[in-house]
């Protein structure tokens, strides 16, 4: 009825030993859950007790699982989202499973919503409930047939009624039905929705998807208005709710609906019902609840908080002790009905023949690669979801042979994908950052454009190579650092196109020896005039010891360290293409792989230690005078080069695919302008638009 998450709250854990053993190997989700209700309908009542009485039958039967015990855990979710989700991480904290629990098989046995379809969403997820689907083609025809053209369409807040309503408004134009209205109403029914939706029933005939609760709440606000002549459409998750019939039966008369298929009575499920006595029930608050409530007695020690309290409740009697559900009628144990709880009985047995069929290596006919099987006290969750991909569906005890049509699945190969029909192997869509799509064409002509932009003003330095200004600013370290800054803006075109391994292996240390040759530059640039300055004091001569040669030297030696970094990388773990489909199903991301993840954060780290070194140095000589001064601006420029990136790596890290070389592009670029930019654009101003202020005595006058 509601999405899987409110449903999947009983879990069963494989056990080495006993069901009784402590010592859990392996574990699959099973979709089912204990109400937190006496007045459901029997049949969903006593799933809890169909659950248990599966796994009995199972655990005592030879020809199935011989050499696994099943047990299980079960939670309350009180019909509940928020507290079936609050329940679900007590068992991967319990189980050791915290990390990445939906990694495994989940199967529901009441979770009927469309959306669940969606293998590429929910790839893990399978239910022995039919979807939505099916009822809502019933439902159009239905309405057709009685020839109600003209129907009002409402639904609780849920994904359950978005998704419901969404396929009926599809459905009902092929048969000419118009919905008057259609409304979606909270799950918690205050006055004042009450009061809005009933406002608006200009429709005689209505199709209403929600819950019993729900459901209940609206036809006592009907009762009370008097509104009567309502032709009632009931969707499954209320069609067979006793409880609804039993109390406003005059409200419903003539109600049409469709309800889950009844299926034939479960040997030995009836007695396995009745034969709970109050020593068995003392720690559950549903069955002590249960019992006091049959019995109208008061169990000593009982962890029922429902009832406490409430009417005569502290008068009652204490519990005989002899008390049997065999002399009483009671919707739990009326096995005549059976809808929701056979589905609770096929989704064990279909866990077991899973657990069963990957361990059967008769013949070498195993289900996995080269006919190979699973160790079935040591096995993987992968191998589990391997095997209920493709499940023939099994006979159940007390069936006459088989109720489905067993299927015959084959798995696409890991290039294919199954279609929306699933009777066809299509290719996977192959994503990577080309050249042909808008993304990669901007990132690559802003590559180009910041390129031909270094290059520009190198050609202009080296047409006024002879004034003040650029001689008095190291003339030869700018020479390096715009060509050094070409290289790094045309580096981001090697993070464009499809990945290949000696792609991969240019991509990643061109990346880091271009960005240690402009930090370099800047660090050299930013020595010198911190030594000009000092061999203006009496007495200095510092300046014969970095002179032109030393320079250059110094440029060079410090990316010598970053080229040995990378080097080790290449011989030991070297970057290299790879085809992921881990992140999406239908998809294969091509993209290079680090290789050595050390050696990748080593990269990265270095030039971090370089702009740090080239910061702090400026930092000191921003106060020098200006005219001389490059200090500030290289200031400047390192700010920008931290703020980017700092903010590069959570993105990096949390991003996959395309749009993580996007981000990889997008750092090394907006890095490089803010250096090209900061540095160089003031001297381009006084050369190309102030050529006045590029005179010796100007920049002398300090």
């Amino acid at each position: 009825m509601a999405l899987w998450a409110a449903k999947l709250i009983m879990f069963l854990s494989l056990f080495r030993g006993t069901p009784g053993s402590a010592a859990l190997d392996n574990c699959v989700f099973l979709g089912v859950e204990e109400k937190n209700s006496l007045y459901e309908d029997g049949d969903v009542i006593c799933v809890k007790g169909t659950m248990t009485f599966a796994i009995k039958e199972i655990n005592q039967r030879s020809d199935l699982l011989p050499q696994l015990k099943l047990g299980y855990h079960i939670r309350d979710s009180c019909d509940d989202i928020p507290v079936a989700l609050r329940s679900c991480p007590l068992f991967f904290k319990n189980l050791l499973l915290v990390k990445q629990p939906f990694q495994f098989r989940s199967v529901s046995y009441f979770a009927s919503c469309s959306c669940l379809s969606d293998q590429r969403e929910f790839p893990t997820f399978m239910r022995t409930m039919p979807s939505d689907a099916f009822q809502i083609r019933a439902l159009a025809r239905l309405v057709s047939y009685f020839g109600w053209t003209w129907v009002g369409v409402i639904g609780v807040e849920s994904d359950y009624a978005r998704f419901a309503i969404q396929l009926f408004l599809q459905e009902s134009v092929q048969y000419g039905v118009c919905a008057a209205y259609t409304h979606f109403y909270p799950v918690t029914l205050s006055q004042q929705a009450l009061d809005k939706l009933l406002n608006m029933a200009s429709s005689k005939v209505i199709i209403n998807f929600s819950g019993e609760s729900e459901m209940q709440g609206i036809l006592k606000e009907i009762g009370r208005w008097n509104i009567t002549g309502l032709q009632w459409i009931a969707s499954e998750a209320w069609a067979t709710a006793t409880l609804l019939w039993e109390k406003f039966g005059d409200l419903l008369t003539g109600t049409l609906g469709f309800a889950i298929r009844r299926a034939d009575v479960i040997p030995g499920l009836e007695e396995h019902l009745t034969s709970l006595r109050p020593s068995d029930i003392h720690k559950s608050g549903f069955l002590a609840e249960f019992w006091e409530e049959t019995f109208n007695c008061r169990l000593n020690g009982s962890v029922n908080s429902h009832s406490h309290g409430v009417g005569n409740y502290l008068d009652r009697l204490p519990c005989k002790g002899t008390e049997s559900l065999d002399d009483v009628y009671s919707p739990y144990s009326d096995v005549t009905q059976l809808r929701v709880s056979y589905n609770v009985y096929k989704a064990v047995y279909l866990v077991a023949h899973a657990l069963q069929d990957m361990s059967d290596c008769k013949g070498g006919k195993g289900p996995f690669s080269n006919g190979t099987c699973a160790d079935p006290k040591h096995f993987k969750p992968w191998q589990v979801r391997l095997v209920l991909a493709v499940l023939q569906v099994p006979v159940l005890p007390g069936e006459r042979g088989n109720p489905s049509a067993v299927l015959t699945c084959t798995r696409c190969s890991e290039d294919t994908w199954p279609n929306r029909a699933r009777d066809l192997c299509i290719p996977k869509t192959i994503e990577y950052l080309s050249y042909h799509e808008l993304m990669g064409i901007m990132l690559c002509v802003v590559s180009v454009l910041g390129a031909c932009i270094s290059l520009s003003i190198l050609a202009i330095f080296f047409m006024y190579k002879d004034t003040p200004l650029v001689r008095a600013n190291n003339m030869e370290l700018s020479f390096l650092l715009l060509v050094f800054l070409a290289v790094c803006f045309l580096v981001g075109l090697l993070f464009i196109g499809e990945p290949s391994d000696w792609l991969c292996r240019i991509r990643y240390p061109a990346f880091g020896i271009s960005v240690a040759l402009c930090i370099s530059c800047l660090l050299a640039k930013t020595a010198v005039v911190l030594m000009a300055f000092r061999s203006t004091l009496p007495g200095s001569n510092v300046m014969k010891w970095f002179g032109p040669n030393q320079q250059r030297a110094s440029v060079f030696l410090g990316t010598a360290v970053q080229v040995i970094i990378c080097l080790i990388w290449l011989l030991t773990s070297p970057p290299h293409a790879n085809s992921n489909t881990d992140y999406h199903s239908a998809t294969i991301i091509m993209e290079c792989v680090t290789g050595s993840e050390v050696c990748f954060w080593c990269v990265l780290g270095y030039i971090g230690i370089l702009a740090c070194m080239c910061f702090l140095m400026a930092f000191l000589a921003r106060k020098l005078p200006d005219n001389f001064n490059e200090a500030k601006f290289i200031t400047f420029s390192m700010l920008i080069f931290f703020a980017v990136w700092i903010t590069f790596i959570p993105v990096y890290v949390s991003t996959a695919g395309k749009y993580t070389v996007a981000v990889h592009i997008f750092a090394i670029l907006a890095s490089a302008f803010g250096l090209l930019f900061c540095i160089f654009a003031p001297k381009c101003y006084i050369i190309i638009l102030k050529p006045e202020k590029n005179s010796k005595k100007h920049i002398m006058q300090r």
